[in-house]
């Protein structure tokens, strides 16, 4: 039996049954994707947050640090990436973790890695991925998004642009931070406290995202968007990853629109281009980023990441078709 099945029995009841809407109308079909794919959703978040949580109580601050300055080259690049996975889903809040980083003596190629892979991987957008396109799409999904981040920081730091950093960000302090052993109860509390913290903070954005999905799964007809943004334009990708950087959210909002425009006829390449652009390259972020580095080398990693996020969009587009 689907492990959703219990959903799609309460979505069918309030939808049909509740609100006494008339099944295999446009509106029944909005409303009954908005109940299903935001209680699993939801759901989903919290399992798999709570799971995260338990692990990221292993790693303290300035255990990652340590773990990130690595002798062998590149290697700090992948461990960056992987650590953007369990970090924060927010572009902008994950830098003040870069600016500590970059403080602690962290390789800057290697605290750009995580930087690109902290909100474009996440256990949000795994989750979101996994329960609306299913465990392919969300596996090509991290492995190209973990490519970007690697790619970024070690493009970046071939380009040897330490001198673009501002001065008080390069003189930070070093000392190691002696943290006291956490207890399983501890650890478990933590964990619970963090995903009630999360939850609150993504619901409305969830809430938003979905309730603009069901519309356009509803109502906006299949062949409007595949004209203007179908797979076989080639301007498609590049269009979605500009149209995405001026906007700003994280995966909880612009997943659900990923889901819906795909059923739409948007390729799904295009659809992940332009999430890509807006939870990785963001013009809030970009703003805060400003305080720490030159505009010269905000342009570059926009640059270098855009052209991996461009890349994965026809990759994608390419495989998938």
């Amino acid at each position: 039996m689907d492990i959703f099945y219990p959903i799609q029995f309460f979505a069918d009841w309030i939808t049909y049954s509740v609100f006494n809407i008339t099944q295999k109308t446009l509106l029944a079909s909005a409303v009954n994707f908005f109940f299903f794919d935001t209680i699993k959703i939801l759901l989903l978040l919290c399992v798999i947050i709570f799971s995260v949580s338990i692990i990221r109580s292993f790693l303290p601050p300035e255990k990652i640090r340590n773990i990130l300055s690595h002798e062998k080259k590149y290697v700090g690049n992948i461990l960056a990436s992987l650590l953007g996975i369990i970090t924060p889903f927010c572009s902008c809040s994950a830098v003040p973790l870069f600016l500590g980083f970059v403080q602690a003596g962290v390789p800057l190629g290697t605290t750009f890695s995580f930087l690109v892979a902290s909100p474009m991987i996440n256990e949000v957008a795994l989750v979101m991925l996994l329960g609306m396109f299913g465990w392919k799409i969300a596996l090509i999904y991290i492995v190209s998004g973990l490519f970007i981040a690697i790619f970024s920081g070690m493009v970046i730091e071939k380009m040897e642009v330490r001198n673009l950093v501002e001065e008080f960000a390069l003189n930070g302090n070093n000392k190691n931070l002696n943290l006291p052993e956490l207890i399983w109860k501890q650890r478990i509390n933590y964990a619970k406290t963090y995903t009630l913290d999360i939850i609150e903070k993504v619901w409305l954005y969830i809430v938003i995202g979905v309730g603009l999905g069901a519309f356009i799964h509803g109502y906006v007809p299949a062949d409007f968007l595949a004209h203007y943004a179908g797979g076989d334009k080639w301007y498609a990708v590049p269009l979605a990853v500009l149209i995405g950087i001026p906007l700003y959210s994280n995966a909880a909002g612009v997943i659900p629109l990923v889901s819906a425009l795909t059923e739409k006829g948007v390729a799904i390449g295009t659809a992940l281009a332009f999430m890509m652009a807006v939870t990785a390259l963001s013009l809030p972020e970009f703003m805060i980023l400003k305080k720490v580095m030159k505009i010269k080398l905000i342009l570059i990693f926009a640059s270098v990441v855009g052209a991996g996020i461009i890349f994965t969009g026809y990759l994608f587009n390419w495989i998938l078709k």
